[in-house]
């Protein structure tokens, strides 16, 4: 994605630089320490390869994979539905259900909502 950041900026309207190289890349099950609290890398491909959602206790910033009563648009280069599905059933749908989610847009919701209710699933 970051290989590709300035033609996919254009396609919507902005410019940028080239992306500078990261520092290293993020996998799952790392462990992100800012100050005393620990935030826990959890890799779900499926709205994009490199795609993330990060856990703090019991909560979890879904961002573009997991929305309330939605998932993330699969449609952009990278992006594969049946891996989406799999990741959330594999990484997220066995976290506990009392788990609150928080995406990327819209509103908050839990585990236990998305698994039931999410007309996805």
């Amino acid at each position: 994605v970051l290989e590709r950041m300035d033609t996919s900026a254009q396609i919507w309207g902005f410019y940028v630089d080239k992306s500078p190289e990261p520092d290293r890349y993020l996998k799952d099950g790392d462990i992100l320490k800012v100050g005393n609290i620990n935030i826990e890398v959890i890799h779900t491909p499926g709205h994009s390869p490199g795609g993330i959602c990060l856990k703090i206790n019991s909560k979890v910033i879904t961002g573009d994979t997991l929305f309330a009563g939605g998932i993330g648009r699969t449609d952009f280069p990278g992006g594969d539905y049946d891996t989406l599905i799999k990741s959330i059933k594999e990484k997220l749908f066995t976290l506990p259900e009392d788990t609150e989610i928080y995406p990327g847009h819209g509103p908050s919701s839990t585990i236990k909502n998305e698994k039931y209710f999410n007309p996805f699933f």
